[in-house]
């Protein structure tokens, strides 16, 4: 597990990033750790189809950039990728560019975190 953020003016951004074997999830919310629109993406077997198969599991709001991030993550790790994208007070438009350089933040390779884990 690995969390980080970004300060935008007066508002907070959390990311919190959780790997297993086979997939691998980034939580994005404002303010606070929140689960919010939920996007699953699967990386395509082969490079003739489409690149990935992705859908929202639930949730209404800010779908476009979750379902993008979760594709994004899906073809970083090349497994399973989940997304969620909790926003209390900022549109998507105004919040899209905010959570991708988030997320581009937590779903580096962090070298010193192999083979640890955070006890919660």
């Amino acid at each position: 597990m690995y969390e980080d953020e970004i300060k935008e003016g007066e508002r907070r951004f959390l990311a919190i990033y959780l790997e297993a074997k086979n997939a691998c999830m980034v939580l994005l919310s404002e303010g606070e750790d929140n689960l919010g629109t939920l996007a699953v993406a699967i990386p395509s077997q082969s490079q003739i189809t489409a690149p990935f198969l992705s859908s929202i599991l639930m949730g209404d709001r800010n779908t476009t950039t979750a379902r993008i991030l979760a594709e994004r993550l899906a073809s970083k790790i090349n497994k399973i990728g989940l997304v969620s994208i909790y926003l209390k007070t900022v549109s998507e438009a105004e919040a899209s560019p905010i959570l991708m350089r988030l997320f581009e933040k937590v779903t580096q390779p962090k070298p010193s975190m192999q083979g640890e884990s955070v006890q919660i």
